[in-house]
């Protein structure tokens, strides 16, 4: 005999995606606020060594801190300073030092892990708080444009094992983020505009009129003014949060339209052992694509114009040596390895209009990639 009892139920978050400046003076209590008030709080920070070294002072401000509102909470010890970049989710002893730290300090389910860096270090720190005590109280505090508009906005903690971009990981929705602008002036500007290919890849999908307003700001953002940074990414964070509290949050199915741009950037990043960051590869990803949707006669080429002039506009450099051969290709089985199911790339039916398909001609991604190469040498953008 056979017997199934069978069970439904749905387990509802929710957490506070905050921006702020300056939030380590003793006077801001957004941090502080955001920690139970039924009991003092034990926190253990996580800095990212860049930003400890852009930031001299912040180790000593988290001190400082954590004594003016000694009422509140408590440090577990020192905050543990970690490699930054990809460096910090390729090699597994980071994470084991994380959740070797849970074990020394006592840091529980009543604890919080505070996170202070990019999104590598974010993604990592995560991961080891989702697998410690099966899931310890997450504070993401980003400091790049890409994780304060992109990363650190989602549900999404990993590592890299096997060579293979984000293998290890889970979704674990974080208890907080808290995005403190100040973070950014200090970024090189490889960084500063980094992260703005995420904006761009999400109004492209999504919102024509938010991609016109990158357009028309593209100088401006180029020349690191924070007024229209801070708009792209509140406007960003607000579409990611949007999306991911919709139908499918933890990724069930094959349908993955934040990727937009993301098969091939994901393939990049590894072919140049990461000498192509993050936000740069995403760029050249979306350029691809939307280069491989005007050949398919989805786009016209003014409207691929206009999206390569913006990322040129920007300061990106949209080819790169490792876009020729056989090994970009394999990056679509790849991709569909992670998908776990059928292949579905995200391409534009229409600026603004993301549409997907499960399939892709070999034959016309190296069509895209020779136009896109032959645009990326040309000066100045015109149609025929």
């Amino acid at each position: 005999m056979n017997t199934i009892i069978e069970q439904s139920f749905s387990v509802p978050f929710n957490y506070q995606v905050c921006f702020s400046e300056e939030i380590f003076v003793p006077e801001n209590r957004l941090f502080v606020d955001l920690l139970s008030k039924e009991r003092k709080s034990k926190v253990l920070f996580v800095v990212d060594n860049g930003v400890a070294e852009a930031h001299p002072n912040l180790l000593k401000q988290l001190k400082t801190y954590s004594e003016a509102h000694s009422e509140a909470f408590t440090l577990a010890t020192n905050p543990i300073v970690v490699v930054g970049g990809e460096a910090s989710k390729n090699d597994e002893a980071i994470y084991k030092e994380i959740v070797e730290a849970t074990h020394l300090y006592g840091i529980d389910r009543h604890s919080y892990i505070a996170v202070i860096g990019g999104g590598a270090v974010i993604d990592m720190v995560g991961f080891a708080a989702a697998i410690s005590h099966r899931g310890i109280r997450l504070i993401r505090i980003p400091t790049t444009v890409l994780s304060q508009n992109d990363s650190a906005v989602g549900v999404k903690n990993s590592v890299n094992v096997f060579g293979k971009k984000n293998y290890l990981g889970t979704f674990t929705p974080p208890y907080a983020v808290l995005n403190d602008f100040n973070f950014l002036k200090t970024l090189d500007d490889r960084d500063w505009r980094s992260g703005i290919s995420e904006a761009i890849k999400v109004a492209l999908i999504k919102d024509l009129s938010f991609f016109t307003w990158i357009e028309d700001n593209s100088t401006a953002l180029a020349d690191r003014e924070m007024a229209p940074m801070q708009e792209v990414i509140i406007r960003c964070a607000q579409m990611h949060l949007d999306h991911i509290s919709g139908k499918d949050p933890f990724e069930f199915g094959s349908s993955r339209p934040l990727d937009f741009g993301h098969w091939a950037a994901h393939k990049l990043e590894h072919l140049s052992d990461f000498r192509i960051r993050h936000g740069e590869a995403v760029a050249i990803g979306i350029a691809l694509d939307s280069t491989y949707s005007f050949l398919k006669g989805w786009i016209s080429e003014d409207d691929l114009v206009r999206i390569i002039t913006v990322f040129k506009t920007l300061g990106f450099d949209l080819f790169a040596p490792e876009l020729g051969g056989e090994n970009l290709i394999k990056g679509l089985k790849e991709f569909q390895e992670h998908l776990g199911g059928q292949l579905t790339i995200m391409l534009l039916k229409a600026l603004g209009k993301g549409e997907e398909v499960h399939e892709m001609d070999h034959q016309l991604i190296h069509q895209a990639i020779d136009l896109l190469k032959s645009y990326n040498q040309k000066q100045n953008l015109v149609t025929s």
